[in-house]
């Protein structure tokens, strides 16, 4: 059962399913990054200074004057971290879809290119048209 497990575990689709992982982990944390530290800084400028991140509605509770505080207080939709997550998305989808689009164009351009027949290969279509006139 144990020599299962390490073929099972060691197979190539699963050791590149785990690169994939670790690799979108990371890039899920640098997409966060990017919008938090980039873009929604400039969105807040363009909107008069607003700070997504601190956008919701409270519910009950008194009035609080935080996030933090409504959400002790009670029932809060935090709709600013909804925007928030929106842009990383869409960003995201983005940035998959260039990366698809470029693979797609790499690929057409490899398979439209017909490489030259080998030696060999015209050798033997040679002696097989030799063959069938007689």
């Amino acid at each position: 059962m144990l020599k299962e497990f390490k073929e099972f575990a060691l197979k190539g689709n699963m050791v590149d399913l785990a690169i994939g992982v670790i690799i979108g982990g990371a890039f899920g944390r640098l997409v966060e990054s990017i919008v938090a530290d980039l873009f929604m800084p400039i969105i807040g400028l363009m909107t008069g200074g607003i700070d997504f991140s601190n956008l919701y509605f409270q519910l009950s509770g008194a009035p609080a004057p935080t996030l933090a505080a409504a959400r002790e207080a009670g029932a809060t939709i935090a709709y600013g971290n909804f925007i928030t997550l929106l842009i990383n998305f869409l960003i995201i989808a983005w940035v998959l879809f260039i990366v698809v689009k470029a693979m797609n164009r790499f690929k057409k351009k490899e398979a439209a290119a017909d490489p030259a027949p080998k030696k060999e290969e015209i050798l033997l279509t040679e002696i097989r048209d030799l063959l069938a006139k007689r």
